[in-house]
């Protein structure tokens, strides 16, 4: 009783004007209160966080990665976690060292938050574009109860104590976290004073959580647009057939009216100057990518044709002392040393070329769809400036254009940076193949060399010996030469057919004559436009280079199809534009009586009598051809020529050795024809009697 007597006397002491001080202390302590509960919820929250994190990566993520399962993408489900890991452990570092500052903590909250703005935005942009795609991994190891069950085993052993039911409780965290940090913040700021030094302070770091928040947003909104239109491109025709309707096709007709306005000039193009630079350095490293894959491709061809020549397992004529040796080198090198470094050449630089360009494909389908949606873009944008406005599906598609824009602008950069840096790493890969390569061959070649008869010649007088040597083989293999030219080989040249021949006239009309090459070898095309042609076709040049000024492939025309060919399969071929048909040929044949001369069959005769004596009948060119080799003679249409054999020296019919001019050489026996010998002045015409009348 004595006590509440005074309680109530110091009540009635207290002046009635100080009764307002008295609760705005209470109101500051209060406050003060809750800004400490705010700031320790924010430090020891961001403890739990890291701890639990440590959790997923060292425990879990170790755990998982032992088990070595195959079927488990460990980079698709922790894709950017580590780097949330790095980046939360410098903010808990932070946070911890503000304890025990007083005032001054708040200060050094807020200075801590904006100067990790920017690195925080750039981790948890990633890792949160990324979440999506790890849920669904989640899924479908879900539906695999093998994997399930490994992924439940490893939380039972790892983390007990935490109760997860599921891998997702973990990748969850950091999606969570990033949003929590405004809200803390703002927490404490709620709890400081406007008149407070830090309050200015406090409210920056809030912001500048809420615009990183923001920006996450956006991006991965752009992500999923991004996404969208590149799994367009793996539709099939089906699909692709399935997704046309009126608006689609009204749409696409609408880009295609405003393209053709860019081009004709009747509508001026959106310039974006900095996405222009970007777009070329991006399609200048496309093209380079492509490039260099089809070179490493052609070289691995060509390196397969010459590992699979193996000359040192035939019977070679080589003196006994140096046999051994180049058996023992040749052995090595194509059952160790070629086939290791094919099989390196693949992994380490063929393979990472083909990776590369398949990533290359994403960014090249969202610069197609830039273009596309840009042609909407600007419909649209005309629209609103003479209506005022559009409609919410057309603000919709303004604001993919916008998205796509803007994800191109700030993503291109850092892609082509990162893509120019593995193209040289893979270059370098390539380098570094080819100096071990010829490490290891010279070191086998000086360990058999060791053993060789003249190992202890100086060194002139081993090159000596080595050019007398080159000098001998090359008297004998002049030697042989000679004697092998005086024996005529049979011509490889084929004649042309009547298709072929009309072919011809019809390129010679449409191109010239000086415009005809022949094809000299089979032709296979292996990149886009390029032909595939046979040997002895016959084609016309239209240009000496392609679109891009390579002057190794020449656009010509086959009288069907265009495209691009080597230059060095081709040689100019000259065509007699006079040509009269094709008279049906007879070839010669001596049969087994090599004494005989060649009997051509003429026309068949009435089986009656003649009384007129028999016409003689010659053999001539019915075509010009064109020698092509010392093998051959040229011939004019309508040149007299005698035949000396009506085969070649395999047999082969199909040329016949014939004199014309002096001159002896092989020429197709399509190309001979056999007319009657020019009557002499005074003759006539042979008649042919009618039968006389049976009476």
């Amino acid at each position: 009783m004595a006590n509440d007597g005074t309680e109530e006397l110091a009540a009635e002491e207290i002046p009635e004007a100080d009764h307002h001080i008295y609760d705005e202390v209470k109101w500051l302590d209060k406050a003060e209160q809750n800004q400490r509960l705010a700031v320790d919820e924010l430090i020891n929250t961001e403890i739990g966080y890291v701890h639990n994190l440590q959790l997923c990566i060292s425990d879990i993520h170790s755990h998982l990665q032992k088990k070595q399962l195959l079927e488990l993408d460990l980079e698709g489900l922790f894709s950017g976690i580590d780097d949330v890991l790095a980046i939360s452990r410098r903010i808990l570092k932070g946070l911890e060292a503000t304890r025990n500052q007083g005032h001054q903590q708040l200060f050094n909250i807020s200075t801590l938050f904006q100067e990790l703005k920017e690195e925080m935005e750039n981790v948890y942009k990633l890792y949160c574009a990324n979440y999506e795609q790890a849920l669904l991994l989640l899924e479908i190891y879900r539906k695999d109860p093998k994997l399930q069950k490994e992924i439940l085993d490893t939380l039972t052993t790892t983390v007990p104590h935490i109760g997860a039911s599921d891998l997702s409780f973990f990748l969850v965290m950091p999606v969570q976290r990033i949003t929590k940090y405004p809200l803390l913040l703002q927490k404490i700021l709620e709890n400081t004073p406007d008149s407070d030094s830090a309050y200015r302070a406090l409210q920056a770091a809030t912001h500048a959580m809420a615009d990183v928040n923001a920006n996450i947003n956006e991006y991965k909104r752009r992500k999923e647009v991004a996404d969208k239109y590149n799994k367009a491109g793996y539709l099939t025709l089906r699909e692709r057939l399935a997704r046309l309707n009126p608006h689609s096709i009204a749409k696409k007709t609408t880009r295609l009216s405003r393209l053709f306005m860019h081009e004709t000039g009747i509508v001026s193009k959106t310039e974006d100057k900095d996405f222009d630079e970007l777009e070329g350095k991006f399609q200048w490293l496309a093209a380079g990518v492509a490039d260099v894959k089809e070179n490493v491709a052609s070289f691995l061809t060509n390196a397969e044709v010459f590992f699979s020549s193996k000359p040192h397992e035939n019977e070679l004529e080589i003196e006994a002392g140096t046999t051994q040796q180049y058996h023992r080198l040749a052995e090595k090198l194509h059952s160790t040393i070629f086939p290791e470094f094919k099989k390196r050449l693949e992994r380490l630089v063929y393979l990472p070329l083909c990776n590369l360009s398949e990533t290359l494909k994403g960014p090249q389908t969202l610069v197609k769809k830039r273009l596309d949606k840009l042609l909407d873009y600007e419909e649209l944008e005309e629209k609103r400036s003479e209506t005022g406005s559009v409609s919410y599906e057309e603000k919709a598609d303004m604001d993919t254009y916008l998205a796509i824009n803007s994800l191109l602008v700030s993503e291109l950069p850092v892609f082509n940076h990162v893509a120019k840096q593995w193209l040289g790493h893979i270059l370098c890969s390539f380098v570094a193949l080819q100096r071990d390569l010829a490490k290891q061959v010279l070191q086998e070649v000086e360990e058999e060399a060791a053993q060789l008869p003249h190992r202890h010649l100086p060194a002139f007088d081993f090159w000596k010996m080595a050019r007398d040597h080159l000098s001998q083989s090359e008297e004998q293999l002049g030697s042989f030469r000679m004697k092998f030219e005086t024996v005529t080989p049979s011509p490889v040249v084929q004649p042309l057919s009547p298709v072929e021949e009309r072919t011809a006239l019809s390129l010679v009309n449409k191109h010239g004559p000086d415009k005809l090459y022949l094809v000299t070898s089979n032709v296979s095309g292996s990149k886009n436009m390029d032909l595939t042609l046979q040997r002895g076709q016959i084609v016309a040049l239209l240009h000496d280079m392609d679109t891009k000024g390579n002057t190794n492939r020449w656009l010509v025309d086959t009288g069907g199809p265009r495209g691009y060919v080597s230059p060095g399969k081709l040689q100019p071929y000259h065509l007699v534009q006079n040509q009269k048909p094709r008279v049906q040929v007879v070839v010669p044949d001596y049969g087994a009586e090599k004494t005989h001369p060649p009997s051509y069959n003429l026309p068949e005769t009435p089986s009656t009598p003649m009384h007129f004596s028999t016409p003689a009948f010659q053999v001539v060119a019915g075509y010009t051809f064109t020698a092509r080799s010392s093998h051959e003679v040229s011939l004019w249409a309508g040149q007299p020529v005698t035949v000396l054999e009506p085969h070649d020296k395999k047999g082969s019919k199909e040329w016949s050795l014939v004199e014309a001019n002096g001159q002896r050489g092989y020429v197709p026996s399509s190309y001979l024809v056999m007319v009657p010998t020019p009557e002499p002045p005074g003759w006539s015409s042979p008649t042919w009697p009618f039968p006389a009348q049976q009476t």
